[in-house]
């Protein structure tokens, strides 16, 4: 028998909790194994119950969900310590790309019907991307500006690494991969850990981030069109053309 995907929930409205716990448990192979009101009790209940999964609202008192989830990923590896998903009201705020750049792996509305919800929870707990690519990369390139940092890590990729870097960006699966690419699983998932090491991230929303502040994702045709702006700052990608 399967082990249950192991869900905690944070959230400080009690209702939104309920709700969640309703939709979750109703799942045979999804377990809601703790609830937290904030970020501090979010902390203990992880060492306790060993979560998956956390179910991260990104506005909280105290603490807020950005920062709880930069604390709970950084302390992630690859194969151990719980993913985390944003749960939002907006899609594209602010608030929920610094949570993508933060480590969550990615987000949901909080109006998501429940089965996206439980579908994205299996999706993010078998290490693959949630099945929203095209609303994360409007927000990624809403909010992301180029940098030279970004750019000179993407310049250090093979070619076979660029190539699996894009295709992540477009929202592809390891599945997809090594269909386009003709290559096993296995392999994908050693190009995949080489990427995230020489970029310096954790996960594939981190990943896709790298692809558009590189201007990667402009080079191979991503992205919407050749320049974009941060909201918060005015700054522009480089022009690649």
């Amino acid at each position: 028998m399967t082990t249950p995907t192991r869900v905690l929930i944070v959230d400080d409205d009690v209702a939104t909790r309920v709700g969640l716990r309703v939709i979750m448990n109703a799942e045979p192979d999804i377990e809601v194994v703790g609830e937290s009101g904030s970020a501090e009790d979010a902390y203990r209940q992880i060492e306790e119950v060993e979560p998956d999964v956390v179910l991260m609202d990104v506005q909280l008192p105290g603490a807020d969900g950005i920062t709880a989830t930069k604390r709970i990923t950084s302390r992630a590896t690859d194969n151990d310590g719980p993913r985390v998903i944003v749960l939002t009201t907006y899609e594209l705020d602010d608030y929920v790309y610094r949570s993508l750049e933060a480590g969550a792996s990615g987000f949901l509305l909080k109006r998501a019907h429940a089965e996206d919800l439980t579908n994205a929870v299996r999706s993010v707990a078998s290490g693959n991307a949630l099945p929203t690519p095209v609303m994360a990369q409007k927000l990624i390139e809403q909010f992301a500006a180029w940098s030279p940092e970004r750019s000179a890590s993407v310049e250090a990729l093979t070619d076979r690494e660029r190539e699996v870097l894009v295709l992540i960006a477009r929202g592809k699966s390891n599945q997809d991969l090594a269909r386009e690419l003709t290559i096993s699983l296995d392999t994908v998932k050693s190009h995949i850990r080489h990427v995230f090491t020489k970029l310096g991230v954790q996960n594939r929303a981190q990943a896709v981030i790298a692809a558009y502040e590189s201007g990667l994702a402009y080079e191979s045709g991503v992205a919407g069109n050749g320049t974009t702006g941060n909201a918060s700052t005015g700054a522009k990608f480089h022009p690649w053309g």
